[in-house]
């Protein structure tokens, strides 16, 4: 703590940032109901806030680029004609390899420093930014995303810890977080309008282009706001933590999107039960280790890991959603990029409003109560989709993406809050990395999961035209993008043809993936009742 301490005071800002704060926050967040309270923390000055903003660019960068590329997808299918595996894992590598590496990034800050992370993330996120943008095939392009995700991993970890450091007063650290959250989310949803815009003038690689001006007045604010922060105490660097980490989490996406594309005779189950094994192997490790990369041991508190759980279904929740409505709006509804976005905007409102809205109503309603509530209202957007959407109308969408908006919106604020307060300010990095993960592994589930299931049913589902060549068979069954392409060019009636039964193949796919996301959302809201309901875990309610 003393060495944390010189090292705000060396940098000249935010010095209300002391050890003794520091304990008396995390003091604070562990009290149980009749213990007596902690000296209150002193209050951020009116720099922090504005450190805050810059600590928000990254937030935003990260969460666009896991959303932008929905919306892309139909100009990239055009351009680069991948198939459909590579169109999945086009949205999935740089989620993969994030989600992969975020834990030991966040325990690599908290070893060498959580600003100097931010710095270096954000310095090669841009130029490999500029790369992708020129990507000339699909293999190139996947690389590229997957490269993305290595310095993306030090972004994140790294802005939500020092939220620790920089707000240590109770009420003042939620209204940052929930900030932060209503960032994330925001981000999220400005994806498919950002992108929607750019591609109605300019090429697709222009969506990678974004984090070029964002990351550049980050690079010169963040030194001057933003005092360095680290764990006094770190442990050793474990790099087979970290290579286990990736090897729990790549096969098991790859076994998923194996099964939905070959059945069970692929290498689908095989894939699941190394990964599963490597991830077993990696708890034990952290288990027997003195000094973990990661706390397992968090996950025994209730609030902890139902926060976590909660993150996690709810990301599945909205990018697997994006991930059909963007080409649903497109291909099958006609609307143009900037329509398509432009008719989400009122759920990121929603998103955004609903995150913030929830502070003061979270000092009030228990999570166990608040949690769950949120997370029904997101069931029932999909349930609209699910029963009331058509091929051509936009209403349904736009109301359910409301009703989802506001669920994750208030859920993911409060668990956020949870998962943060539940660890010692010194593991900040880790415990926000754990968050992380959760985030940008449910972002890999909504594609892998409910991507997977809805292609298997297009490509069974079709039907297509005698006519058809052998090439445009197989591009008009792989993605609905492929056969909208093939459409254009075959003659009025083999084209309308097409369309429509590529499009009823993709809206019933829809159907079902909606139920998964409904069912998906209630079993979130139950396991969010029955973890959040231990008072003296739950570090929301006072």
């Amino acid at each position: 703590m003393t060495n944390d301490t010189k090292q705000a005071g060396a940098s000249g800002a935010l010095r209300s940032t002391d050890a003794s704060a520091l304990a008396a926050a995390a003091a604070h967040t562990t009290l149980s109901a009749g213990a007596p309270r902690a000296p209150r923390a002193p209050r951020a000055p009116r720099r922090a806030w504005v450190a805050l903003a810059v600590l928000m660019l990254p937030v935003l960068l990260v969460s666009v680029d896991n959303t932008v590329l929905s919306f892309a997808l139909p100009a990239i299918s055009r351009d680069l004609a991948p198939s459909a595996a590579q169109q999945l894992w086009i949205i999935d590598a740089y989620p993969l390899v994030l989600a992969g590496l975020l834990v030991a990034m966040g325990s690599a800050g908290d070893r060498f420093g959580r600003r100097r992370m931010l710095l270096i993330g954000s310095v090669g996120f841009a130029l490999l930014s500029i790369v992708a943008a020129f990507a000339p095939t699909a293999e190139a392009l996947i690389a590229s995303r997957a490269a993305l995700g290595f310095f993306g991993a030090m972004l994140m970890p790294s802005t939500l810890s020092l939220l620790r450091t920089v707000f240590v007063e109770r009420e003042q650290r939620r209204l940052a977080i929930a900030i932060w959250a209503s960032g994330f989310a925001a981000g999220s949803a400005l994806g498919p309008l950002v992108g929607g815009l750019l591609l109605e003038h300019f090429h697709w690689g222009s969506v990678f282009l974004l984090a070029v001006p964002v990351l550049v007045p980050m690079l010169v604010l963040v030194p001057l706001l933003i005092p360095e922060s680290r764990d006094p105490a770190p442990g050793r660097i474990d790099v087979p933590s970290t290579l286990l980490s990736l090897a729990t989490m790549v096969p098991v996406v790859f076994g998923i999107k194996s099964l939905a594309t070959d059945g069970i005779s692929g290498f689908g189950i095989p894939a699941i039960v190394v990964g599963l094994f490597c991830g077993v192997w990696f708890v034990r490790r952290q288990l027997k280790s003195r000094s973990p990369m990661l706390d397992v041991r968090l996950f025994q508190q209730g609030s902890f890991g139902g926060a976590v759980l909660v993150n996690l279904f709810s990301v599945i929740a909205l990018v697997g959603f994006l991930y059909f409505v963007s080409q649903h709006l497109q291909l099958i509804a006609g609307l143009t990029p900037v329509a398509a976005g432009l008719a989400l905007l009122p759920g990121l409102v929603a998103m955004i409003i609903a995150g913030l809205a929830v502070v003061p109503i979270a000092r009030r309603v228990r999570p166990r109560v608040l949690v769950p509530v949120a997370l029904l209202l997101s069931a029932g957007g999909y349930a609209i989709i699910a029963f009331f959407a058509t091929p051509d109308s936009i209403a349904p969408v736009v109301v359910a993406f409301v009703l989802l908006g506001v669920g994750i919106g208030a859920a993911e604020t409060v668990s956020n809050e949870l998962i943060l307060s539940s660890a010692a300010p010194e593991k900040a990095g880790a415990a926000s990395a754990v968050s992380e993960t959760a985030y940008e592994l449910g972002a890999v589930l909504g594609t892998a999961v409910l991507g997977s299931i809805l292609a298997a049913h297009y490509r069974a589902a079709i039907e297509l035209p005698a006519a058809l060549s052998a090439a445009q068979a197989s591009a008009a069954s792989e993605t609905l993008a492929g056969a909208a392409t093939v459409a254009e060019r075959l003659p009025g009636a083999i084209g309308e043809q097409l369309a429509a039964s590529a499009a009823l193949a993709f809206d019933e796919g829809v159907v079902i993936t909606s139920l998964i996301g409904v069912a998906l959302m209630v079993a979130a809201a139950i396991v969010a009742a029955i973890a959040l309901r231990n008072p003296k875990s739950s570090a929301v309610h006072d």
